[in-house]
């Protein structure tokens, strides 16, 4: 795995933007994974109360702490609100997952200084390579 992907799965705390209620959803999915891997993680979505038995929130802002690192499974208009907002708080590395990359969003994040996963790379294999369900070529 890549240093930038091995220093995300290391982080203490974690939030899923676009976290979704929808079992179908990848919002979801990526949000499960992180919860099942043992990982503190907060599911935001204005829309929920809660996602899979976890209390949801708003937005960033709303968090009870501040996460190190933060999966956007969002559409790019909203993956660009998103990073404003994760670098106002305070986030130190985001993976955009497939389908939510935005370059504008890339780049304000990286001038920032904060770490930037956006190459295409999905989160849901990374864990799967981490528990060893997927074996690594």
């Amino acid at each position: 795995m890549s240093d930038k992907i091995e220093e995300f799965l290391g982080a203490k705390v974690f939030a899923v933007a676009g976290a979704s209620k929808d079992p179908t959803k990848y919002g979801y999915k990526v949000f499960v994974a992180l919860k099942s891997s043992g990982r503190e993680v907060f599911p935001l979505n204005p829309n929920a109360s809660e996602i899979d038995g976890t209390k949801a929130f708003a937005d960033l802002a709303s968090l009870p702490q501040v996460p190190e690192a933060l999966s956007l499974v969002t559409p790019p208009g909203v993956t660009r609100q998103v990073v404003q907002q994760a670098i106002a708080v305070g986030v130190k590395i985001l993976w955009m997952q497939p389908g939510a990359e935005d370059s504008q969003a890339s780049q304000a994040a990286r001038d920032a200084g904060l770490t930037v996963i956006d190459d295409g790379s999905c989160v849901l294999v990374a864990l799967a390579l981490e528990a060893g369900r997927i074996k690594r070529s």
